[in-house]
């Protein structure tokens, strides 16, 4: 039977291994519609995290959102500092699916409060809205569902013009691979999914993986 609750740390430190591996192929996705740094970021700022978390015990996504809000750069640093901040305090209540789901909302709208992007816009938006809707449907297939919907979110940015940041002065060259920070939190996802049921059938996001 599916896992109902996932445990914070566990999806931290699989995030972490997740960001290693998929390093080059995040460097590549970014040199094709930006300046190349968003696999450094989120490597360099999952690794902080885990020392942190290590140093301090936690709560692992408090210290995510610290680390990512304080230390990270990027466009991306504080925008998804953001999100971790309001699943930490979503998950103060419990570990389920609906704790999860009310985080990810919550770091949805924090995130388009900011940065005012939509579905659509070649973002990671495009993958953590539908994440948030998979989450919000519930059931026991949730954290798997929504890695499967944040990764096809990922997916379809490829077939999209960037409206918003750097990529947006790149015009249609962008097209035919999808946006790194799409993929990044639909890395999350599958984090969270593999972390609450080590056997739940999520493909990673990223294609070379």
């Amino acid at each position: 039977m599916p896992a109902t609750e996932a445990d914070q740390e566990s999806v931290l430190r699989r995030y972490a291994a997740a960001a290693e591996d998929a390093h080059a192929e995040l460097t590549a996705l970014d040199r094709h519609s930006g300046d190349g740094d968003f696999g450094d970021n989120l490597r360099g700022g999952l690794r902080a995290a885990v020392a942190a978390f290590e140093r301090s015990g936690g709560p692992a996504f408090g210290v995510l959102g610290t680390v990512f809000l304080d230390e990270v750069g990027g466009t991306s640093g504080p925008l998804l500092g953001l999100l971790f901040t309001e699943i930490a305090r979503a998950l103060e209540s419990g570990a389920d699916a609906a704790a999860w789901a009310e985080g990810a909302a919550a770091g949805l709208a924090a995130i388009q409060r900011v940065g005012e992007a939509k579905v659509g816009d070649r973002t990671l938006v495009d993958a953590l809205a539908p994440a948030v809707d998979a989450l919000r449907a519930g059931g026991d297939d949730a954290f798997a569902a929504a890695a499967r919907a944040a990764a096809e979110g990922a997916a379809r940015t490829a077939e999209l013009r960037a409206r918003m940041g750097r990529a947006s002065y790149v015009g249609d060259r962008v097209k035919g691979r999808p946006d790194p920070g799409a993929v990044g939190v639909a890395l999350l996802f599958w984090a969270l999914a593999t972390a609450a049921d080590p056997a739940a059938d999520v493909p990673s996001p990223v294609p070379s993986l």
